[in-house]
Order: structure tokens, then C-alpha cells, then sequence
């Protein structure tokens, strides 16, 4: 079968993904040639889409993926053909094969699918992030997530009260309550009038820890609702980047912490973080959330989906 990828040679919406046929070379030294079976669909892949994210055209786009591996480099002595892996962060994902580098891979488990490596990967590996890197989340902790409906904000709430933190989340629109709810002790929307006063009856003093993954739009509560000396984790940026109001935060003592799953999570990390990941996964900690598959022919439909905020769950491309 011939390699396939999807290109787009200009930003803008979902039609500018074209899947073209793509001529594969041969590993070299440090490298292996992956069969990518599932590939992680996410936000910042839009983002690449649109310009807001510049990189070099033509590009493929996406950062994670999962496969088998068919062919190793030269010298490669830490993964044999056949050997199924994953990655988190790595440019041109959107492809039915990829050489990639050997220090780039996370070997699976053999009870972890390559479907759900593909799916939960990248947005556990950045939720970990939140819990471990910026705030080490600890039971009874107070925990506010902005965004808690979108895929990276699902999985953290669930791991957030799976260590005993009271968790509030708080959706877009009305429509995506009950997912929320499923994911915290408390769910609210973000339009709700009296939504200031139902947190502050949760938590007169501020919350311990806010999650924001929004940025623009839900700043001012952000702003708002955590305590002096808490932490404000400002990991996405769907509305607009770090607002700058943040910069006020410091005369309470707030920390503003923010960054990317690529740099804190790395080295000794990778396994750290994996390793507790995928021991939630086994013990149903996520087991409620859906996966929305579609087929790799789909990837403009996938797109329209997340633009139109349309996704019925965590989206993952299947070759």
C-alpha cells in the first residue's frame, strides 16, 4: 500500500488538508520507519491549520501518533521490528508512515492499544503536566478548571479527583453540563449569571489551583477566583494567549505557571508520567469519556467537527 499524508500548502480552514501520496525514505542511524495506526487529533492542530501557529508550507501537520515499527535504522538496538510505540510531540504526525528518531518514541504496554495511546496520549501527558509539573495537586485541594469540557480538560478533571481534590468545572455552554459533571463534584457553565457567587459558596477564600485552558475569555475568572497565594496554571489558549491581567496576580502572592508538555515532560519524566497515565486508564479513571474515531480519509470532517465545537469525544484519527 502507498504511504499517504495529508499536506496543506496554505493556512485556513479544513479544506486546505489534501492527502497526497508520500514517498518514505529509508531510516537512517537513530531512526526507525513507524506504521502509524492511530494518530492523536488536537487543538494546536488547528491552530497550525489556521496561521496562528506558523511553520513552514507545505506542511504535514500533527504532533502524536502510534504504530508498529517495520524497519530500523543503523545502530538502533532499543527497538526491534515489530515493536509497537508512541509519540507525544513530533512534527508531521498526519501520515500513514513516519521516520522518526528513536528518542522520540514511548514503547507501549502490551494491555495499552494503539488506539488508546493515540488517543490519550498527548492530552494526559499535558494534564500530568498541570497535576505534577506546575502544582502538585494533593489531596483536598481545591481545583477550578476553565475548559473542563474539551479533551485535555476531561482528562484532567477526572485526574484531579482521582487524588482526592474537591473539583469544580466549568464549561463553555450549557450543553456540555452533564459531561462536566461527570468529571467533577461540581459543574457550571461559564455563562451562568450567578456563576461568581456558586464558586465563591464552593470556595469563599479562592481555589488552591486554577486551570485555565482558555486564556482570553475566561481570564477574569481565573483572576478572580483563586486565593492569595494560590496558582493560576494557564496551559491553553483557545481564546487568545495569556491574558495580561495576570500580571496582576502578583501583589496576592499568585503564581502564574504556564508551558508546554514538550518541556516539562521529558527524560526521566516521559516514564513517570506514562507509567501513571496508563495505570488510570487500566483502573477506568477515564473509562465514562468517549472516542470519536475517523477513518484517515476523514481528516477534513474531523477538522469542520472541531471547529464547529461539534466533537462527541476525544478525537483520534484511525488509518
Amino acid at each position: 500500500m502507498m504511504a499517504k499524508k495529508i499536506q496543506m500548502q496554505t493556512t485556513g480552514g479544513p479544506s486546505v488538508l489534501t492527502i497526497v501520496d508520500a514517498d518514505v525514505r529509508a531510516p537512517r542511524a537513530g531512526e526507525v520507519l513507524l506504521r502509524q495506526d492511530a494518530i492523536g487529533i488536537n487543538f494546536v492542530d488547528t491552530m497550525i491549520r489556521q496561521g496562528r501557529y506558523p511553520v513552514p508550507l507545505p506542511a504535514v501537520p500533527g504532533f502524536e501518533a502510534a504504530g508498529m515499527v517495520t524497519e530500523v535504522g543503523p545502530g538502533v538496538d532499543s527497538l526491534s521490528v515489530g515493536d509497537r510505540v508512541a509519540y507525544f510531540f513530533d512534527p508531521g504526525a498526519y501520515a500513514t508512515e513516519k521516520v522518526i528518531s528513536t528518542s522520540s518514541l514511548i514503547r507501549l504496554p502490551d494491555d495499552i492499544s494503539n488506539e488508546v495511546a493515540a488517543t490519550f496520549l498527548a492530552k494526559g501527558v499535558t494534564a500530568w503536566m498541570g497535576l505534577r509539573a506546575l502544582h502538585d495537586v494533593k489531596p483536598a485541594d481545591t481545583v477550578l478548571i476553565l475548559g473542563a469540557s474539551g479533551s485535555v480538560g476531561s482528562i484532567l478533571s477526572r485526574w484531579a479527583r482521582s487524588l482526592g481534590a474537591d473539583v469544580v468545572g466549568v464549561a463553555g455552554s450549557f450543553s456540555k453540563l452533564d459531561k462536566v459533571a461527570r468529571g467533577a463534584h461540581h459543574a457550571f457553565h461559564s455563562q451562568d449569571p450567578d456563576l461568581g457567587d456558586k464558586l465563591r459558596h464552593i470556595a469563599p477564600n479562592g481555589f488552591d489551583v486554577v486551570y485555565d485552558l482558555v486564556g482570553q475569555a475566561t481570564s477574569s475568572l481565573a483572576v478572580g477566583h483563586v486565593r492569595d497565594k494560590g496558582v493560576v496554571a494557564a496551559i491553553g489558549a483557545a481564546s487568545g494567549q495569556t491574558p495580561s491581567n495576570y500580571s496582576g496576580l502578583a501583589g496576592r502572592g499568585v503564581d502564574v505557571r504556564s508551558g508546554g508538555a514538550p518541556q516539562f515532560v521529558h527524560g526521566r519524566a516521559v516514564k513517570v508520567a506514562t507509567d501513571e497515565l496508563w495505570q488510570l486508564v487500566r483502573t477506568g479513571v477515564f473509562a465514562d469519556l468517549d472516542v470519536a474515531r475517523y477513518a484517515f480519509d476523514e481528516i477534513v470532517r474531523v477538522h469542520e467537527d472541531m471547529d464547529d465545537r461539534a466533537l462527541d469525544g476525544l478525537p483520534v484519527l484511525m488509518r
